[in-house]
């Protein structure tokens, strides 16, 4: 996965304006920042944010979208409401998900990410350049504002752990259609995922992906549900990280809820396939708890059928085979 033509000409340039000075210093302190739980802010310097993070979010968010659009085909959002918008990722990812995508609020506390989104969205699709910038925290306006689709992506980690009910329910009566949450595949990241999701079940929410039921969320103790995209790294990105490798795996935690419709049934696969010679072993959560279903090379139709399946995709019910 690599971004999209128009933004990575618009990262460009953005970094050309930008003092890049000790570029490589400040992508491995902010690095450091955010896995030991720091949040955006002054400490936060621009070009390492654009050059490290901003491709990641981009992915992770891309990689829900997706997946959301695979489960919601009919789903076509026109407005949309990008709550801690830092520079706008999320919203570059609507746009190539839903090109109808005609409005869209950027909300952020930082003047300094609103001002990036914004010169950032000029190069982009007409919703993104007309977009509109709302000053404000993500637990306090988005209730004020209105949007077919609500996304808030890598955002409420700002929060503390106790909010994050108040936050889900806020962000929910700004969404018409469509609320997506992702956050750092991380234990802590996951912890605000599951609190977000019982809040929203609770307030008639429909889960719409990763979870395929309603029922209560079965992972306990260490135990956390974490998925995974592969991005490219651009020039730059490889030399800030001093990277070898031409591409990173982003982990990333999400849940994506709808105002109608039905749950998917079936399981989520919740782990890498484990595969040998006698078949394939899967992990899967579904509406009874998590589970391992086996697949035989034996069976040949089932085998056929869940080859290609992978980490994160949706196992369809039907598929029985279980030790």
């Amino acid at each position: 996965m690599a971004l999209p033509g128009q933004l990575q000409e618009a990262v460009e340039r953005e970094l050309t304006e930008l003092s890049a000075g000790g570029l490589r210093r400040d992508a491995e302190a902010l690095t450091r920042h955010y896995r030991a739980g720091g949040v955006s802010g002054p400490a936060v310097t621009l070009p390492a944010y654009l050059t490290v993070r901003l491709p990641a979010t981009y992915a992770a968010v891309d990689a829900v979208m997706q997946e959301l659009r695979r489960r919601c085909p009919r789903l076509s959002p026109a407005s949309m409401l990008d709550a801690g918008a830092g520079p706008g990722t999320a919203s570059w990812a609507a746009a190539g998900n839903w090109p109808d995508l005609a409005a869209v609020t950027f909300l952020d506390i930082d003047q300094r990410f609103l001002s990036l989104a914004q010169s950032l969205a000029r190069s982009g699709p007409p919703a993104l350049a007309k977009a509109r910038c709302v000053t404000g925290s993500i637990d306090t306006w988005p209730g004020a504002e209105k949007a077919d689709l609500v996304v808030a992506a890598y955002a409420l980690a700002e929060l503390p752990l106790v909010r994050m009910a108040e936050a889900a329910r806020n962000l929910w009566a700004a969404a018409g259609q469509a609320l997506i949450v992702v956050e750092p595949g991380t234990p802590q990241g996951f912890s605000r995922i599951r609190a977000v999701r019982v809040a929203l079940l609770a307030e008639g929410a429909v889960p719409a992906a990763p979870c395929t039921h309603a029922s209560a969320c079965p992972m306990v103790g260490d135990d956390w549900c974490h998925f995974s995209v592969r991005l490219q790294r651009s020039r730059s990105h490889m030399q800030a990280k001093s990277a070898r490798l031409p591409f990173e795996d982003e982990k990333y935690s999400y849940l994506a809820v709808l105002r109608d419709g039905e749950v998917a049934g079936g399981a989520r696969v919740i782990a890498p396939p484990f595969e040998r010679k006698p078949g394939i072993t899967f992990r899967l959560c579904t509406a009874e708890g998590l589970d391992t279903r086996h697949v035989a090379r034996r069976d040949a139709t089932a085998y056929k059928a869940c080859r290609k399946t992978g980490w994160g995709d949706h196992f369809p019910a039907d598929w029985e085979n279980k030790e």
